[in-house]
């Protein structure tokens, strides 16, 4: 049974919540963070366990001490949590870290598998992959096609499945593995993995899923209940995308193919025997694939938030989410003067990811406003998605009709080749949602006056031309190092 207790206790038990910031009329308050796309806030109950952990810290690899054994009895738990949190049998599936997030599995599954099966070359992703479940593959494979996407411009987004048939049907024997995100990180979108694992299976290649933007929005499972040879074979995402800051990036393989791959990375408390001659990787799931001294603290972490959602129920979370969406669209659809972009919620399921812009402004001076003005923290760019950026901008591109004799044309088209990027994490609610639209309407509307208070900064960044705080009062590490030292000095 959901939690619904527990749901609203933990939406107001994130640290920076209320992280105060100056405006440009000189008023201070808080922040309203909507960029958990990129990374979201600390859940405050697992970052307290992990500050308990370290009362009793000590590496792993050992039992012979009682530090070593709680922290190998934790570390267990930590991988046992995320096999939990996508429906993972542990007789089936093992689950490992990696650091750099999501970006370091990608890179050693695609160096293991190209190397395991040379002779299938071929890597299909689709064209709205993130950068890190599509530079991987690029590099190892001998061969990479991209998936069109459902719709044109504005409103592309989505895999069409009758394409993706086609074109597996016509790759066959020759793929080795279909690389796909489980939800769009410019849009969205949410992906039918399940129905991709079957095809994928139907000619004997693996699925890839990166499930970076749907772990903390959605419930998702590595098992199909509807489909037959439907099971996800490795999935992919980062802790720091699932109020876990500072953790590491989880991977979750079937255990059959782990053990047909040689391990990417070796060195300590992977191995069994090593000698000057020649050493022996270990046989055990996952501590081949653990190299060296484990991100202990960061994976307990990790865990303790994967627990608290489990408490919660998925389902809970998407559900609620889904109505701060679905308002969200409907009251931006009716600013005038705002540019949406892919598919209607009606038409495609999203997580709370939303992308827009204000027209006749650059994306880089719609975050700088709405951060100067109403403390409304977005993103602004191409969100590492270069190509499906571009895809949905192409139209508004070329409505510019930009002379190419212009002066410095790329570095004004670079400004234009952008998007803002609300983004939802648990912690947000209803007033927020009513928060940032006013945001956008002000801004929208009083465009003249916006446009003459800034000037560019850099490729993409916008400075207020009379808002000027000193980063130093926002944070300096150095002056925060200073005053511990100096409580600890009394």
């Amino acid at each position: 049974m959901p939690n619904t207790n527990l749901l609203k206790l933990i939406q107001n038990s994130f640290i920076g919540q209320q992280t105060q910031y100056p405006l440009v009329d000189g008023s201070i308050g808080p922040r309203r963070y909507f960029d958990s796309a990129a990374s979201t806030l600390m859940m405050r109950p697992a970052f307290e366990v992990a500050q308990n952990f370290l009362e009793h810290y000590s590496s792993t690899h050992s039992e012979l001490h009682f530090s070593a054994r709680g922290a190998n009895q934790a570390y267990d738990w930590a991988h046992q949590r995320v096999l939990d949190f996508v429906s993972a049998k542990s007789d089936i599936y093992s689950c490992y870290f990696v650091g750099s997030g999501a970006t370091a599995g990608f890179n050693r599954i695609a160096s293991e598998l190209a190397t395991l099966r040379p002779e299938r070359g071929v890597v299909i992703a689709s064209e709205m992959e993130h950068h890190s479940n599509d530079l991987p593959h690029r590099k190892y494979a001998t061969e990479i096609f991209h998936l069109p996407l459902i719709g044109e411009g504005a409103n592309c987004g989505g895999i069409d499945i009758d394409v993706a048939k086609e074109s597996i049907k016509k790759y066959g024997s020759r793929i080795n593995y279909l690389a796909i995100t489980a939800a769009s990180n410019v849009t969205g979108v949410i992906t039918p993995i399940h129905e991709l694992a079957q095809l994928a299976h139907s000619v004997g290649a693996y699925i890839i899923v990166d499930a970076s933007q749907m772990i903390a929005h959605a419930p998702i499972s590595m098992q199909s209940e509807l489909l037959l040879e439907a099971d996800i074979d490795v999935l992919i995402f980062s802790g720091h995308k699932i109020y876990a800051p500072g953790s590491p990036g989880a991977v979750i393989a079937r255990n059959s193919l782990l053990k047909q791959t040689s391990p990417s990375e070796v060195g300590g408390g992977m191995v069994k025997n090593v000698y000057l001659e020649h050493f022996t990787p270990s046989d055990v799931l996952p501590e081949r694939e653990e190299a060296g001294t484990p991100n202990i603290v960061g994976a307990i972490t990790l865990a303790c938030a994967l627990d608290v959602l489990l408490q919660i129920g998925m389902q809970s979370i998407r559900e609620k989410e889904q109505y701060l969406i679905d308002l969200a669209w409907t009251k931006l659809s009716e600013i005038d003067g705002v540019n949406l972009y892919g598919p209607d919620p009606d038409q495609l399921p999203r997580t709370g990811t939303i992308a827009f812009n204000i027209k006749g402004f650059d994306h880089g001076l719609t975050a700088a406003a709405l951060n100067d003005y109403h403390n409304i923290q977005v993103r602004n760019g191409c969100f590492c998605a270069h190509p499906y950026v571009r895809e949905m901008l192409k139209r508004e591109l070329w409505e510019l009709n930009l002379d190419p004799d212009t002066p410095d044309i790329e570095a004004k088209l670079e400004r234009k080749r952008g998007m803002a990027r609300a983004s939802l994490g648990i912690y947000n609610n209803e007033e927020d949602i009513l928060a940032l639209c006013h945001a956008i309407a002000d801004l929208a509307s009083r465009q003249t006056e916006i446009l003459s208070l800034y000037q560019p900064q850099g490729k993409s960044g916008y400075r207020h031309r009379e808002f000027l705080p000193d980063q130093k009062t926002l944070f300096d590490p150095v002056k925060a190092l200073e005053q511990s030292l100096q409580q600890l000095s009394g």
